[in-house]
């Protein structure tokens, strides 16, 4: 049975930041206006008044500092808070398909590969641009793929849920080179209007490529097991997805866009992403001086610590469990696969590490790699 391997990945950087400033100044005035016109109600206490933000505030909940977008206009305009997405015509392609396009030639490269050698697309992503047809049959026709292709949706795990699928085929023979692809637009589901969450997503997209090891060309990563998990929870939840936005839903069904129940996900998604990682490497025989990397999901700088620490027995030193959120935010499923494509060149021959993603579900996925 072949070994799976991974021989590529790339990272497609949006081509505008939102700093910290720029949102909290931003959403501080949509407060304003927004208190201004319910302040009879507020007054008579019927409604709460709006709180501000703060870069502080930020920095505190998150650890992030910024964040990279589509479009910033239209989240940084207090009348609209969310982005302005030019309609595309069907014969163009989507957003998320000319984004992917970009990852997956950088992954390509790397792995020494061109689009007609790849027989499998998965787009793994949280909310995708349309129902059908697939995202990932697009993309496979841009990037001229054979094979087949199809969408995929686990939340913030769905890209080691991809990479376990893609392994899993080249383990049986039926494919010899995946791509699985990451466009995450989490500005076009976010709320941006709600001060406890209104910073946290920003857009990528990431894409890695899978062979069998015998096929790689150069320096890659073997994968030695891969482990998913679901748990159903509505602690984190969007009902609406990617801008489906009507003005009914923008001021009655705050549901409608993302939602989380902060303070219960950390309750109880800590423990158990802690525990699932525990179990895969103990049924793998390893421990924790196994470990030289630990690429975790990027959903908050205190909890990847916390994980960290639970994993390695010890807060993880400089360079073991590397965090992109500072600059990238929360990606969703791309975060651990920026970590991983940013932070693995310098690892040597024989040097393992875990790929780590988690999110709503609730799901969790993990990837033991050993570079080769």
């Amino acid at each position: 049975m072949p070994t799976a391997a991974i021989t590529g990945s790339g990272v497609f950087t949006p081509p505008e930041t939102i700093t910290n400033a720029e949102l909290v100044a931003a959403y501080n005035a949509y407060a304003d206006r927004w208190n201004a016109g319910n302040a009879d109600a507020i007054a008579a206490e019927t409604i709460v008044a709006k709180p501000y933000s703060s870069e502080d505030f930020i920095v505190a909940a998150s650890g992030i500092e910024s964040r990279y977008v589509m479009e910033k206009a239209g989240i940084l305009d207090p009348d609209r808070m969310y982005p302005r997405f030019r309609a595309r015509s069907d014969d163009e392609p989507s957003m998320m398909a000319e984004i992917a396009q970009d990852a997956i030639a950088k992954a390509l490269a790397q792995a020494g590969l061109d689009g007609s050698d790849v027989d499998l697309v998965i787009c793994a992503a949280s909310n995708l641009e349309r129902a059908y047809p697939a995202v990932a049959v697009e993309i496979q026709d841009l990037i001229g793929a054979g094979g087949f292709a199809f969408d995929m949706n686990v939340a913030c795990s769905s890209a080691t849920f991809g990479i376990q699928l893609a392994a899993d085929m080249i383990k049986s023979g039926s494919v010899r080179a995946a791509v699985v692809v990451n466009p995450e637009i989490t500005s076009g589901h976010h709320e941006w209007r709600d001060r406890d969450c209104h910073f946290i997503f920003g857009d990528v997209c990431t894409a890695t490529v899978l062979q069998p090891a015998t096929d790689a060309k150069g320096a890659h990563f073997r994968v030695l097991s891969t482990r998913c998990a679901t748990e159903f929870s509505n602690n984190i939840r969007n009902n609406a997805g990617f801008l489906r936005r009507t003005r009914d839903q923008m001021e009655d069904r705050r549901d409608m866009q993302f939602m989380q129940n902060g303070r219960k996900v950390f309750k109880e998604v800590l423990p158990l992403v802690s525990q699932h990682m525990a179990d895969h490497m103990a049924d793998e025989g390893l421990v924790a001086t196994d470990l030289k990397r630990l690429w975790l999901h990027q959903a908050n700088k205190t909890m990847n610590a916390y994980i960290g620490k639970k994993v390695l027995g010890r807060d993880p030193e400089p360079g073991e469990q590397p965090n992109i959120l500072q600059d990238y935010a929360n990606t969703s499923s791309a975060g651990s696969i920026i970590a991983f494509s940013q932070y693995s060149d310098d690892l040597v021959a024989g040097d393992k590490g875990i790929i780590c993603s988690f999110g709503a579900g609730y799901s969790v996925g993990s990837v033991v790699v050993e570079r080769a």
